[in-house]
């Protein structure tokens, strides 16, 4: 298995964070490497997003689990690799929250494989996460 984490602390409320995440059209505001995206149904388990970065191929995500103002986890499938991001609100005290954002690549090879594509899917997570929180102080 390969895995990273990335968490950012806010003042934001869970709720702003959630509708920020449920809102998977307007993903783009806040995510600079979404260049389309589009969902097959609401924003809960079993519905599917298909996800374009710009100059890339589309890539499907599947919602797995969802709790609102809680957490949510998407899993991609690429061969024999599960790809399984959990996004998570966690309370940390009076009118603060971490955000956390972790990756967990599994299957045959997934270390190597992990270690090669990994960083550059989650390279760009510090920056999101900022401005996710950002927008959702407004």
């Amino acid at each position: 298995m390969w895995e990273y984490e990335h968490a950012i602390e806010t003042g934001a409320t869970p709720d702003a964070i959630w509708r920020l995440w449920a809102d998977v059209d307007n993903w783009g505001v806040w995510n600079a490497e979404i260049e389309k995206i589009e969902m097959d149904g609401p924003f809960a388990a079993g519905t599917r997003i298909t996800m374009t970065p710009p100059g890339d191929d589309p890539i499907v995500l599947s919602i797995a689990e969802t709790r609102q103002d809680e957490l949510f986890v998407d899993e991609a499938r690429f061969g024999d690799l599960l790809f399984r991001t959990t996004h998570r609100i966690d309370p940390i005290g009076h009118d603060r929250v971490r955000v956390v954002y972790r990756m967990e690549i599994t299957g045959p090879g997934a270390d190597e494989a992990g270690a090669q594509i990994g960083p550059g899917i989650t390279a760009d997570w510090p920056d999101t996460m900022a401005s996710l929180v950002e927008l959702a102080l407004r």
